[in-house]
């Protein structure tokens, strides 16, 4: 997965939704290294973050979500990124949060970018499937608010082929690049959705159809080709960093 445009979808399952075509300005707060390495250019269409050896950059969104399909363009960092990560991701507050999210893991000039990810799709293709199972005990991500958070940070003690691959400054600055940002998501706001569950049905279009889609035969080998081409860890294959058992989920068949 090389520099390029990347389309990434956050999606989570809804209700009835406020869609929204995003403006930065409006939809996100900087959060980390001012003005100076988190521009908003275009008049709000494109945000870029940078990194140079002093510190990183990042952003959050205004709003938090309950529910939602939230989807963002991101140009990754070109060239020679090893030791920088580029991450992207949900997260709701408190000691017990929820968090649903992508890493970027940068390398060397010419070899591909490693994803840390849990469940989504890339380019519209499913890389894993993620069901609620909470009838079997298992945590689902479906009542805690969370904000879209994103940052380009240094990690080259451990990002780049377990920290043998250090940054090199010389590149500097680094820099990553979102557009397109779009939510059709439930916003929370004082406590409360902006989605009715009474109105799911009343609200359907076409705009929120992907809510009653599941993966068919065709999208499910989709999935299976990604993880048997370039899946590199499943944690649920990990016995050694689960000696007393792996999770619930990982005996059911969708991961």
């Amino acid at each position: 997965m090389r520099s390029r445009l990347l389309f990434l979808v956050l999606m989570i399952i809804n209700l009835l939704m406020v869609s929204c075509a995003g403006n930065f300005y409006e939809d996100f707060y900087v959060t980390w290294g001012g003005d100076s390495k988190a521009k908003i250019l275009n008049n709000g269409s494109l945000l870029t973050l940078s990194l140079d050896e002093a510190s990183g950059s990042g952003f959050q969104s205004k709003n938090e979500y309950l529910f939602g399909k939230i989807d963002m363009q991101l140009k990754l960092v070109p060239g020679n990124s090893a030791g920088t990560v580029t991450a992207y991701y949900l997260s709701s507050k408190g000691s017990a949060w929820d968090e649903i999210d992508f890493e970027f893991l940068g390398n060397l000039s010419g070899d591909p970018y490693i994803l840390h990810t849990n469940v989504f799709s890339v380019d519209g293709t499913p890389i894993r499937e993620f069901k609620n199972m909470e009838n079997i005990g298992v945590p689902f991500p479906k009542n805690q608010p969370m904000r879209i958070y994103s940052s380009l940070w240094n990690a080259d003690d451990w990002a780049t082929r377990g920290g043998l691959v250090k940054t090199d400054w010389s590149q500097a600055p680094f820099t990553a690049s979102y557009r397109n940002f779009n939510a059709n998501a439930c916003i929370w706001y004082n406590g409360a959705s902006s989605c009715s569950p009474n109105s799911v049905l009343s609200n359907f279009n076409n705009i929120n159809a992907w809510l009653w889609e599941e993966l068919d035969f065709a999208r499910q080998g989709q999935m299976k080709w990604v993880q048997d081409n370039y899946m590199i860890y499943n944690y649920c294959k990990d016995t050694k960093r689960f000696p007393q058992g792996l999770p619930w989920e990982c005996y059911v068949s969708n991961h």
